[in-house]
């Protein structure tokens, strides 16, 4: 189910991407990525002092310590002033994921944090694979999106019909079947549910496929689509995937618009992060066997 992928980062700096700041990302990113202290491009000056598209966490190197049924992670990040901890648990069909994450800094900071989940081919289908998400109200990304983008840039919906800019509406619940799309959409996770979730199922292969989180912790889900759409490397016209982007963020953005924006729908785009303090998050992931796709997920017993 992994692609490569960078996920949802405006046009300008995917461009930058060959050779760029994306470089690192992109030569060995498979299936979840986890977005911190940014979800998107740093600036120019960001760039310059080595930060990289989505953050150090996407390619620092991590302490790895196996245990029985799962494992523990740990990085630090030296240009963030950050330090992440990762737990990894098996619970038969499920698995458990708890982060923390330390601000190493002597003042309080806004901090994007995202978990970025990507599914690609053979289990994503053009026109078959199927999603359900305890969405609401929703947002078109507020600029073209790639050379194939389908729908009017900063437009307001309620999910799953998105507007298109020819007129009608698609329904987001199921993969584009054009022959070349490319978008990105985010949604405000229901906040009169204390769970979120997204839902993802193959009917050929009879395969349902998710996460649960508290919607507390990730307000905000993002759906990245690129469906044969860029041409440059490395996806080189034949990439087909969706990034199903649960995190405190709305849009793929720099550090600045982030802050700028503050909240959209009045709910932040940011998390804070006192200082010396840490924040904490714990979600589940998990795949099984199904014919048909639920409306949503339950947190899993352990």
């Amino acid at each position: 189910m992994a692609f490569d992928r960078t996920g949802g980062i405006p046009r300008r700096l995917v461009l930058g991407l060959r050779g760029g700041s994306g470089s690192q990302l992109l030569a060995g990113i498979l299936g979840h990525n986890l977005c911190l202290d940014i979800f998107g491009g740093p600036s120019e000056e960001e760039a310059a002092a080595g930060l990289t598209v989505h953050g150090e966490s996407s390619v620092a190197k991590y302490e790895i310590r196996g245990w029985d049924g799962g494992l523990d992670m740990r990085a630090t990040l030296p240009l963030a002033g950050l330090e992440i901890e990762r737990t990894i648990q098996l619970h038969g069909e499920a698995v458990k994921i708890r982060e923390t994450v330390r601000n190493l800094c002597a003042f309080d900071r806004a901090i994007a944090w995202t978990e970025h989940v990507t599914l690609g081919p053979p289990f994503l289908e053009k026109g078959a694979t199927e999603f359900r998400a305890t969405a609401t109200r929703s947002r078109n990304f507020e600029a073209p999106f790639g050379a194939h983008d389908y729908l009017p840039p900063g437009v307001d919906f309620d999910w799953p019909m998105a507007p298109m800019a020819d007129g009608g509406s698609i329904d987001l619940r199921v993969f584009s079947r054009a022959p070349s799309s490319s978008a990105f959409t985010t949604h405000l996770m229901d906040p009169q549910c204390a769970d979120a979730c997204f839902a993802a199922f193959s009917p050929r292969f009879h395969l349902l496929f998710g996460y649960v989180w508290k919607q507390s912790d990730f307000p905000w889900l993002g759906i990245w689509e690129e469906n044969l759409s860029r041409d440059f490397a490395p996806w080189n016209g034949r990439t087909i995937a969706r990034g199903m982007e649960f995190g405190v963020s709305p849009m793929p953005e720099t550090r600045r618009r982030m802050i700028d924006r503050g909240k959209l729908f009045g709910v932040p785009a940011y998390r804070w992060l006192p200082a010396r303090g840490h924040g904490e998050v714990e979600y589940w992931a998990l795949a099984q066997a199904a014919d048909s796709i639920p409306e949503r997920l339950e947190w899993p017993r352990e």
